[in-house]
């Protein structure tokens, strides 16, 4: 194969390193001719970014036989050149890909490994490989296959080792190295059979307790830390980690199949799917922790997921799930100041909502409504509309929200509606009133160590000029959250009362 590298011409079979452009070698890399039988058609790029200078025009590239035996039948997958200067763009590339995309490879890896645990480890394994190989040899075109084929091979030998000393294992070892394309069609995320879909649906299995199922998910398929799931429950990350242990020994022990449900299975496990999908949009609307007010990729995510079960099973609640993340979404772009600084809502610049996500919710909102047989999402999600279709807060319909909290209230009790019923309630009748159904929601203990209780009190006691007692409630918020922009906010508002 022939290669145009500054002006010579380079012949090479293979690549065994990234050293055939080096940065005294600027300038483009144009794939000439190429009369090797092995190669398959490619795409032209523009989108190569090693050093100042250097940019790949054309390029295809067939890797020697170690690395094209960790990519399987990938390999002539696209390479972007990397010098071995490059280790920490390579570093910040898998993180990235880590937090977008190790739930989708790990939901793979289980389908295809059938272990939580092993999965969990061969996939490691695979980024550590990664930050080896790709700064000498490339970064793959498509790195989820690559790391998936990876994770496989990590995994199998594993299995080697343990089947030296327990012949059980030799019949999976036989099984793994059978399945030569499983990788390659794990990249179908379009398809119905969503790994990360059916991972759901077997981490919501009837047979584990209920209280493991959104834990072990939101551990499992997004990849969040027990101490951000603990937060979500209001509970110890301690419980919440033995919680997730003994539903993976449940799920590895009773066999449980990973797979969609049939559709007659599919009625009894799908509120526990819902919760799961809900809970982890909260989390990327409002993120327990960390530097940013939101996290995109799993808002991202569950709104992917939504669609998909809306596919599947155009329930009515369903429709009304995906309606009012869509409705919650669509105020992303207005939620932080260009430097992250959070913005409540009676502030934000609605301009900035995404209509075209409103108007797709309303429209599923109507849907879901004309059923008749909606129930707490749907209302969650007419809030929402009542909200998105305002100029104002002022212009806000605030009657209409208390009655549809009220209604919310009755089919599902949480002191948690009761807060945002107490607030709504703030808005329509004045803030003495407001503070009054506060108190009596924290009087009950259950949103004791919950912040924004606190915080929503010291807004009342704020608008009714009390300020120790504003300042009181804010530092106590402040205490309980972990999440930096809310922090900076609250910190502010102590700041202008004293």
């Amino acid at each position: 194969m022939l290669f145009h590298i500054s002006g010579a011409t380079a012949q090479a079979s293979g690549i065994t390193s990234g050293l055939l452009v080096t940065p005294e070698q600027r300038g483009s890399v144009e794939l000439v001719r190429s009369s090797n039988d092995r190669m398959g058609d490619f795409a032209a790029t523009e989108d190569a970014f090693c050093f100042p200078g250097f940019r790949v025009t054309t390029w295809a590239l067939c890797v020697d036989p170690p690395f094209a035996k960790l990519i399987r039948g990938s390999w002539f997958a696209k390479v972007v050149f990397m010098s071995e200067r490059s280790t920490e763009q390579i570093r910040e590339l898998l993180d990235s890909l880590y937090r977008v995309d190790s739930g989708r490879i790990l939901a793979t890896l289980i389908r295809l490994l059938g272990d939580f645990d092993l999965a969990e480890e061969a996939m490691h394994e695979a980024f550590a490989a990664a930050l080896s190989v790709w700064p000498k040899s490339g970064v793959p075109g498509n790195p989820r296959p690559w790391l998936i084929s990876t994770a496989r091979f990590k995994a199998i030998d594993t299995l080697r080792r343990r089947a030296r000393f327990d012949a059980s294992q030799v019949d999976l070892v036989r099984h793994l190295e059978a399945q030569s394309s499983s990788a390659e069609r794990s990249d179908e995320d379009d398809s119905l059979e969503d790994d990360r879909l059916r991972l759901i649906f077997t981490c919501c299995h009837p047979a584990l307790a209920t209280e493991a199922h959104v834990a072990l998910t939101l551990r499992e398929v997004c990849g969040l830390t027990t101490e951000e799931i603990a937060k979500a429950f209001l509970t110890t990350s301690r419980t919440l980690a033995q919680r997730i242990v003994r539903a993976k020994a449940k799920i590895r022990d009773a066999r449980i199949p990973y797979e969609v449900p049939s559709p007659q299975e599919l009625p009894e496990r799908l509120g526990a799917v819902l919760q799961v999908i809900y809970l982890v949009f909260n989390e990327g609307y409002s993120a327990a922790a960390g530097a940013e007010v939101t996290r995109a990729e799993l808002t991202g995510e569950a709104i992917r997921l939504g669609r998909l079960l809306t596919e599947l099973q155009p329930e009515p609640e369903v429709i009304g799930l995906l309606a009012l993340m869509l409705l919650h979404e669509s105020r992303h772009a207005a939620r932080a100041s260009p430097t992250g600084e959070l913005i409540l809502l009676e502030h934000q610049d609605r301009s900035l909502w995404n209509r075209q996500q409103i108007a797709e919710g309303l429209r599923l909102l109507e849907r879901a409504l004309k059923s008749r047989r909606f129930g707490p999402y749907t209302l969650q999600a007419a809030i929402a509309a009542v909200h998105a279709e305002a100029d104002s807060v002022a212009a806000t319909d605030w009657a209409q929200i208390v009655a549809l909290y009220d209604q919310l209230a009755r089919i599902q009790p949480s002191p948690v509606v009761q807060l945002n019923r107490a607030v709504a309630i703030a808005m329509r009748d004045g803030p003495e009133a407001g503070l009054t159904h506060i108190d009596e929601v924290l009087e009950h203990g259950e949103l004791a160590n919950y912040y924004l209780a606190h915080s929503a009190r010291a807004e009342m006691y704020r608008r009714l000029g009390r300020t120790a007692e504003a300042r009181t409630a804010y530092e106590k918020a402040l205490a309980l959250t972990q999440q930096e922009p809310e922090r900076q906010f609250l910190q502010e508002r102590i700041r202008q009362l004293k």
